[in-house]
């Protein structure tokens, strides 16, 4: 199952930067992953599947957890 991630949330990669940075936000999403360094500013573009083998942790998360629905009324 694909990791799911989206605009602007905030990771943290298996290695650091060589600028001394650990965290990245996710800039682009699609087949193509596109990172922000947030110490440097650098942006890398990674395919999906190497992104994904090297996310250590999601930081912070721009979408709030779903609401889970209230079950159908009985008739």
């Amino acid at each position: 199952m694909p990791l799911e991630i989206h605009l602007d949330d905030v990771v943290q990669l298996r290695k650091p930067h060589p600028c001394g940075g650990t965290e990245w936000q996710v800039v682009r999403v699609g087949a193509d992953i596109g990172i922000r360094c947030l110490t440097c500013g650098r942006r890398v573009l990674l395919p999906r599947r190497e992104f994904e083998r090297r996310v250590r942790r999601i930081v912070r998360c721009t979408r709030p957890p779903p609401v889970p629905s209230a079950p159908p009324p009985d008739r």
